[in-house]
């Protein structure tokens, strides 16, 4: 077979060990044609590839992003966009593609999937938002970054007593904010699927000084947003997903503590840092696990599936199934947290 692989959507650390492991046994185990479109959807659109060996993608399990690059491009929102990803697959003679990505990407190839396309997905996200895998690569990378920052900031924090607001990623769902939070030592944690009141974070804080800290830290998802009318926000434009290119809520909110608290308050926004970088073990191993998998259901001839972590198993869910809705963090479990805020 001649299998087409692409990553699409933000860079994530594991992405290159899921190459790496297709690879492997695509080409060492079962003798397939392993063929990379580079950036993403927009590489199909092109026609843009590069041949994948085992040779060529030796000494990629540390290392993070992509050899093959990626974008946000969406082939069904470009005019003939759709057309020419059809034309490219067949004139490369793609007998079936592995996609990597997020909710988009996997979208999009749920969708060629019905323009009669064999496809296999491959969840990536940092932000740990598919509802169809308990756990998805690049995640726990993610939250080790931002304790490790956290960490730092206490130390900064307690010296000057000041406030410190870190901004991490999470664009609907709070899990990075939550677990880098929890085990950060968080003294409030923000997160999408929660509205925030401004006055009640204050109050929070304004509590923990009097008890004698002289420092907090809040930890706040960008995707954070404040109640209706309790605090100003900006807008900002859209991707080709119709996704809002989120960022800036800790630089809103950090003034806010300070006018209204008195408190010394700084931000650091960490973004893309999230993203970066070498991949932890955990997400070498699973990553690994997954790419096994992918090119498994290939090999097996069982598409429109979608390669998933249940409990300790690797197993496959429909891809439709697993970009349906997306999996946030649910109150009870914030509530939980609440007990060491403030």
């Amino acid at each position: 077979m001649r299998i087409g692989i692409l990553t699409g959507g933000g860079d994530c650390p594991g992405l290159n060990a899921v190459i790496r492991a297709v690879v492997r046994k695509g080409e060492g185990i079962y003798g397939h044609e392993i063929v990379g479109f580079r950036h993403g959807w927009r590489g199909v659109l092109d026609g843009e590839t590069m041949e994948l060996t085992i040779s060529s993608t030796r000494g990629l399990l540390h290392r993070g992003g992509t050899i093959l690059g990626t974008s946000r491009t969406n082939p069904y929102k470009t005019e003939g966009g759709v057309a020419a990803a059809l034309d490219t697959l067949g004139r490369e003679r793609i007998d079936a593609l592995i996609a990597i990505g997020g909710e988009d990407t996997l979208g999009v190839a749920a969708k060629l999937g019905g323009e009669g396309i064999n496809v296999v997905g491959v969840p990536k996200t940092i932000d740990n938002d598919l509802s169809a895998t308990d756990v998805t690569f690049g995640f726990d990378t993610a939250v080790q970054v931002a304790v490790d920052a956290i960490d730092r900031l206490h130390t900064t924090a307690e010296s000057h007593d000041r406030v410190m607001v870190c901004e991490v990623m999470g664009r609907h769902a709070g899990w990075i904010a939550l677990h880098s939070g929890l085990a950060g030592g968080a003294d409030v944690i923000l997160v999408p699927e929660v509205p925030f009141d401004i006055e009640e974070v204050c109050a929070r804080l304004m509590h923990r000084h009097r008890r004698g800290e002289a420092f907090s830290i809040v930890v706040v998802a960008e995707g954070a947003v404040p109640r209706e009318g309790t605090m100003a926000t900006q807008s900002s434009d859209l991707d080709e997903f119709g996704h809002v290119r989120l960022g800036g809520i800790g630089s809103q909110l950090a003034p806010e503590i300070q006018a209204r608290t008195g408190f010394d308050t700084r931000v650091t926004i960490l973004g893309h840092v999230l993203r970066g970088g070498t991949p932890t073990a955990f997400d070498r191993i699973l990553a690994t696990r997954f790419g096994l998998e992918a090119i498994d259901a290939v090999h097996e001839g069982d598409f429109a599936k979608m390669v998933a972590l249940r409990g300790v198993d690797i197993v496959r869910v429909s891809i439709d199934d697993a970009v349906r809705e997306l999996k946030t963090v649910p109150p009870e479990l914030l509530d939980s947290a609440s007990v060491f805020f403030g």
